[in-house]
């Protein structure tokens, strides 16, 4: 957790302009699983995001449940997740059925997944701030 927090407070402190911070980060505790580009795991057409967006194994992206949109973690949002390397952006969004839980994109590597597994975790995503210009 430790490490969490340290890699959070570097990731706010790189992301400052010349007068303020281009995010406000916020935390979370989820429930983390994983999810790949293939077909039984999601539609027919399984490169392609509820967003619109194209998958490739290797883009660091994931799915959010809907209720999680409400609170901020919209498309193209960045997200740390503790344990992870790294920030992963959200670029797919889950059945409605699903609250306060995320979904890891891990290409095609079924294995990676399963052993990923469920589990709760803490996140850290970033709220763009808008300036006053």
């Amino acid at each position: 957790m430790y490490r969490f927090l340290c890699f959070v407070f570097v990731l706010i402190l790189g992301c400052k302009n010349d007068s303020e911070a281009t995010y406000t980060w916020k935390k979370l505790e989820v429930t983390a699983t994983a999810y790949n580009s293939l077909a039984y795991q999601t539609n027919s057409n399984p490169h392609i995001t509820a967003f619109g967006d194209s998958l490739k194994p290797g883009m660091k992206y994931i799915a959010v449940s809907r209720d999680l949109l409400a609170l901020g973690l919209k498309h193209n949002t960045p997200v740390a997740i503790e344990g992870m390397t790294g920030l992963y952006l959200v670029k797919d969004k889950m059945h409605s059925r699903w609250k306060k839980r995320i979904d890891i994109y891990m290409g095609t590597d079924v294995k990676a997944a399963k052993e990923w597994g469920r589990k709760k975790v803490q996140i850290a995503y970033g709220i763009e701030n808008t300036s006053k210009k």
